[in-house]
């Protein structure tokens, strides 16, 4: 029995590295093809390059690469590469962390409709970071990004219905935001329309 067992995880060893071979092979293509159009242009090639290089899919991970490609991208007005752009400023990833760049692009990003952006234009308006404080703002774009099913946003409105900060308190529109984040899988917005609604 223990020669059967060895036979077996040496074949299933041997089956796992062919697997990852296979599969590094078939990643080298998509990343040659994909660097090539990115070099030539093309701003949808050069998001993808910047993602694989921000995951490390394909490619050692790289963020100085992949803001290079990012901001190409962006530049192009790619609305996915000002957002990454942004959560890298953000998060001092690959740059020096810079809430005001960060801003910039999420700004440009939000400004074509993505309700990531919107919703983190929303939480620096709403902590301060990048921008000067401001409830009432920070209401706005989570209302811009709620409206589009961002989950998240619906929950940051509901506390801030909840609280009266940038808006006048009003509990039953918290719970009704509450709710939509809850419907949207944001357990945060379940807890909080659980506890207002065993009131």
């Amino acid at each position: 029995m223990p020669l059967f067992k060895a036979s077996f995880i040496h074949k299933a060893i041997v089956f796992l590295v062919a697997a990852i071979i296979s599969i590094s092979a078939m990643a080298a293509p998509n990343f040659n093809q994909t660097q090539r159009l990115a070099n030539q242009g093309d701003a949808g090639a050069q998001f993808n390059l910047g993602l694989m290089y921000s995951k490390g899919e394909g490619v050692r991970q790289n963020y100085v690469q992949a803001r290079q490609w990012y901001e190409k991208a962006a530049i192009q007005g790619d609305a996915g590469a000002q957002y990454n752009l942004g959560l890298m400023y953000n998060n001092g990833e690959g740059v020096r962390q810079d809430y005001g760049k960060a801003f910039e692009w999420y700004q440009k990003s939000a400004n074509q409709g993505d309700a990531k952006a919107q919703l983190n234009i929303g939480l620096m308006y709403d902590k301060g970071e990048g921008v000067r404080q401001d409830y009432t703002k920070a209401v706005e774009w989570y209302t811009k990004a709620a409206n589009q099913g961002e989950a998240k946003a619906q929950n940051n409105l509901g506390v801030m219905y909840h609280n009266g900060e940038g808006v006048r308190q009003n509990i039953n529109t918290a719970k009704e935001w509450f709710g939509k984040s809850c419907d949207n899988g944001e357990q945060l917005g379940c807890d909080k329309y659980r506890i207002l609604n065993q009131r």
